[in-house]
């Protein structure tokens, strides 16, 4: 794929080419795949939440191989400072005396695996906040460029609630997606067991498909698929329904608007369109939105969720 003007059979070539890598891994899971894959092709940030053992680190750590990205991991603990994340100044010794310099923290990669983030202390948690919306972290007087394309992919597990620091409303907005990954299903994983367990090598290969530079072309096209006005409109409709819906306590930002709108157009492009479909903005409303509201506590006692006002909304429309 070139660089420059890249058609549309290039592009989805190679986006193919990637969910066929990551299928030698990763078993079943394919919508997650795509929600995340989709939600890297729009330079944006994504929350996974499951219970533990599904496969989100191995997934994000294989995406990070096909795509020629650079990876870390940060795993979050209670403990874990900001200059853990971010990095921080040291004093060295040369023949022209002290110095002060930069040793760089793990949120420098292309790809980073922020490991049960709900973990790590509110104050952790704000350190990825300057990283997630400007692609830059400060030290002390000096501010640094984390490379490009740079993209936080975020864990937590819904269960097991001890010891953990509820994200705030400002860094849950940050990630453009909340993606929830389920169980397998039963054939998927007898699959797993006997890739994972056989005979077979589990430590799996997989090959670079595109370089960071490919991909970013790729970022550029995405954002270049039109969407019409009344799909917009669409997308605009059904972020400003959850300010009043009535189970709902809090609804969406315009951020929200411009999230759907900007996922509507990669999943066009995973399915090899070069336009927005109505579907498109309707399938990826819950994974924009379910995050970015709040039931009210008569919803909440009645056992609705997010995910299940924002799926009403939708179908209303």
């Amino acid at each position: 794929m070139t660089d420059r003007n890249p058609s549309i059979d290039d592009v989805t070539n190679r986006i193919q080419a990637i969910r066929s890598a990551v299928g030698r891994r990763i078993v079943g899971q394919q919508e997650v795949v795509d929600h995340v894959l989709a939600c890297m092709l729009c330079d944006g940030n994504a929350l996974l939440e499951s219970t533990p053992g599904l496969g989100k680190t191995l997934l994000v750590r294989t995406l990070a191989e096909v795509t020629g990205l650079s990876f870390s991991r940060i795993q979050n603990t209670p403990d874990l400072m900001p200059s853990d994340v971010v990095g921080t100044e040291m004093v060295r010794e040369t023949e022209a005396g002290r110095t002060f310099s930069f040793e760089k923290g793990p949120v420098f990669a292309n790809l980073v695996l922020s490991d049960e983030i709900n973990r790590a202390t509110p104050k952790t948690q704000s350190a990825l906040l300057e990283a997630m919306e400007e692609g830059q972290v400060t030290a002390g007087d000096e501010t640094y460029d984390l490379p490009e394309p740079f993209f936080v992919l975020a864990t937590q597990n819904p269960i097991d609630q001890e010891g953990t620091y509820p994200l705030p409303e400002a860094q849950t907005d940050r990630f453009l997606l909340k993606v929830v990954v389920d169980y397998p299903t039963a054939d998927a994983e007898r699959e797993i067991v006997d890739r994972y367990t056989g005979d077979v090598d589990a430590s799996i290969s997989v090959d670079r498909q595109v370089s960071p530079r490919e991909f970013r072309t790729m970022q550029q096209f995405t954002h270049q698929v039109p969407i019409a006005d009344d799909l917009r409109d669409l997308a605009v409709g059904i972020v400003r329904d959850t300010r009043t819906a009535e189970d709902l306590e809090y609804g969406a930002s315009p951020r929200a608007s411009m999230s759907l709108v900007r996922v509507a157009k990669a999943r066009a492009l995973m399915e090899g369109r070069t336009h927005v479909s109505a579907d498109d903005v309707t399938a990826m409303a819950k994974p924009v939105l379910r995050h970015r509201v709040v039931v009210d506590f008569r919803a909440e006692r009645e056992g609705l969720t997010a995910a299940d006002v924002v799926e009403s909304i939708v179908e209303d429309r």
